[in-house]
């Protein structure tokens, strides 16, 4: 009977490399363990922690609250329906709360983020040593918080959580080994792909001794020879059942356009890429000016929020705050996922013709004053389908105090994949228009120059025009027939552009 009992309490695989709730047998304490203890000591005093997913924040928050010997902590989610209307209704009697650990804080709605931090302010002002508030969320919780008084900043603790650094998840492994009695061969593999997530460590852990058929703590020590490629294909394949559809669904957006920059898309890849597991979309566009505009786009109209908003599957990955333009990350195993796709595969499959771009522009728009209408008509339906467009009153604030001409020289000349010079009755005799087409015209040969002739003049005034093919537009005709022609027209040579390279 003894001999059953011992058997039965020998560790388990599942109970030492977690793959949810906390750990125990490898629970690591962070780097900044000692500093959320001291305030979780401190009367009165609140605190923010915040970070990445994945990194320990809720188990170092739990283990923390029993080692500083609070006793009547009540842990919250806002993932949770009940939770969110139990942390609205204590906002509204605060009395004698306890210590209340809100997680997920940044899916609570504007109102209440607000009132948490009224009653931050208010719990300090009193030094209240009947209530605290532990607040946990992603990178910038704190500043969100903030955000709603300054004064609260000199109230509460912000304890941002960053990648834990490879001696700690080193640690952590090192840990489920001594339970397990196993000694894994692809340790370093695993501590250099977690890239400081105690969550990934410990399913690249839990993976690897699956494989090796170590399934409980062994009364001999076993030293496991496995492949680690073999294990990240295995947990690749675990994931892709999870998270493929909803990673097609994003980078897709709200609606494939096939000859467009894949905003979304490359908003997926730049956050693959992040440490923090969170980006600024509008600093990632000065990273990455070939998507300034198309990026810029969905982010400033709100199709970003909205296509994240109505989707609850891409909800539980990905979380984007409107008020800091920032992308994250909400599940560790979303960001491994992506981090090892094959990003060029994947563009394939979500559907896009090439994710290469040759050059800044796909189109730079060359017009005489008086055809602006024509112009801004076609630069608005060409972003709409999110490809590249130079057009001057889009670019005021880069050309602003620059020398003109050398700003726009090298656009005409080859920073644009094509040039279309809308050729109105006064393009011949405008000064700019004289400077653009001296820097374009020698691409008219490789067939780089579309112009787009307007009924309102002679095609014979212009010598080279006559060479090449054209778009014609009528201006007596119906103009957003004629613009909706030539849209088509362009997205169809900008697709048959990608597909040559």
């Amino acid at each position: 009977m003894s001999q059953n009992i011992e058997e039965e309490i020998k560790p388990q695989l599942q109970e030492v490399f977690v793959l949810s709730g906390a750990p125990t047998y490898t629970f690591v304490e962070p780097v900044e363990y000692a500093r959320l203890l001291v305030s979780l000591r401190t009367k009165g005093r609140s605190i923010v922690v915040e970070g990445p997913s994945g990194i320990g924040k809720t188990t170092a928050v739990i283990n923390a609250i029993s080692a500083a010997g609070i006793s009547n902590a009540t842990q919250l989610s806002a993932r949770k329906r009940k939770d969110i209307a139990q942390i609205e209704s204590m906002l509204l009697d605060p009395e004698n709360l306890g210590t209340v650990v809100i997680d997920d804080f940044h899916r609570l709605s504007s109102k209440t983020k607000r009132d948490i931090a009224d009653l931050m302010k208010t719990l300090a002002d009193e030094g209240a040593s009947h209530s605290k508030l532990v607040v946990i969320g992603i990178t910038n919780a704190g500043q969100s918080l903030i955000s709603f008084g300054r004064d609260l900043a000199n109230r509460i603790e912000v304890i941002p959580f960053e990648t834990n650094p490879d001696h700690k998840v080193e640690e952590l492994i090192e840990k489920g080994e001594l339970a397990l009695n196993v000694s894994l061969n692809v340790r370093a593999a695993l501590v250099s792909d977690s890239q400081g997530s105690f969550y990934i460590a410990q399913m690249l852990a839990y993976n690897t001794c699956l494989r090796a058929g170590v399934l409980e703590q062994s009364e001999e020590l076993v030293e496991t020879e496995e492949s680690f490629h073999a294990v990240k294909a295995q947990v690749m394949e675990q994931l892709r059942r999870s998270f493929h559809d909803r990673a097609i669904a994003f980078a897709r957006g709200t609606k494939l356009r096939r000859e467009g920059r894949a905003p979304y898309l490359h908003l997926l890849h730049w956050l693959s890429q992040s440490d923090s597991w969170s980006i600024n979309c509008m600093r990632e566009t000065d990273r990455h000016p070939a998507q300034r505009g198309s990026v810029h786009q969905v982010v400033t109209k709100g199709f970003l929020a909205d296509l994240i908003s109505s989707s609850p599957e891409i909800q539980e990955v990905l979380h984007f705050d409107e008020a800091s333009n920032t992308l994250v990350v909400q599940d560790p195993q979303f960001i491994f996922y992506i981090r090892n796709l094959s990003w060029h595969n994947f563009a394939e499959e979500v559907g896009f013709i090439s994710i290469e771009f040759p050059s800044r522009y796909d189109f730079a728009l060359s017009f005489a004053g008086e055809d602006r209408d024509v112009a801004q008509a076609l630069f608005d339906a060409l972003v709409e389908n999110e490809v590249e467009v130079f057009y001057d009153l889009n670019e005021q604030h880069r050309i602003l105090a620059a020398d003109v001409e050398e700003y726009l020289a090298p656009i005409y000349q080859s920073e644009a994949q094509f040039v279309v010079c809308i050729l109105g009755p006064t393009y011949p005799r405008k000064i700019w228009t004289k400077f653009e087409s001296a820097n374009f015209k020698e691409r008219f040969r490789d067939g780089q120059v579309i112009p787009v002739v307007l009924s309102t003049t002679q095609i014979g005034v212009f010598d080279e025009t006559g060479k090449v093919g054209y778009i014609s537009w009528d201006r007596s005709k119906d103009f957003s027939k004629e613009l909706q022609s030539a849209v088509s027209v362009l997205l169809q040579k900008c697709g048959d552009g990608r597909k040559a390279l």
